[in-house]
């Protein structure tokens, strides 16, 4: 096996362990610094002109979007997960974009939405357990 294959392979198996055992806010919050890595990373291959990358990377992202919203109660959430609903769709919609057009401030964009959410769940947590 080939080092790059079984870093990816124990990488894989520690992130699978944190989540076993993980709380429910943990869950998410892992879920939001993936979302945050893989934009970062399609940024960076937007400026190094990797096509291949920038939209594997995006791909990913987007599947995150999609399971953090489709993890919303909108009817136990009521507005606010209305409009968190609103955000992933738009930050969907705008990495889609960037995705198009190799767009930087795009990516730039979606990734501060998404920061300010994180910043906002994080505090969230420490709430719950203060």
């Amino acid at each position: 096996m080939k080092y790059q294959q079984a870093m990816n392979a124990y990488t894989q198996n520690q992130v699978q362990n944190r989540a076993a055992v993980a709380s429910p806010y943990r869950l998410v919050q892992m879920m939001f610094e993936k979302l945050l890595d893989h934009i970062a990373s399609a940024g960076g291959a937007i400026d190094r002109k990797d096509i291949a990358e920038k939209g594997n990377h995006i791909g990913k992202a987007l599947q995150l979007l999609g399971a953090l919203r489709s993890a919303l109660d909108l009817e136990v959430g009521g507005e606010v997960a209305v409009n968190l609903s609103r955000l992933y769709e738009f930050c969907s919609d705008t990495l889609m974009q960037a995705s198009l057009k190799n767009d930087k401030q795009k990516i730039e964009d979606a990734a501060g939405i998404i920061r300010d959410i994180k910043s906002a769940w994080d505090q969230l947590e420490h709430a719950s357990n203060g």
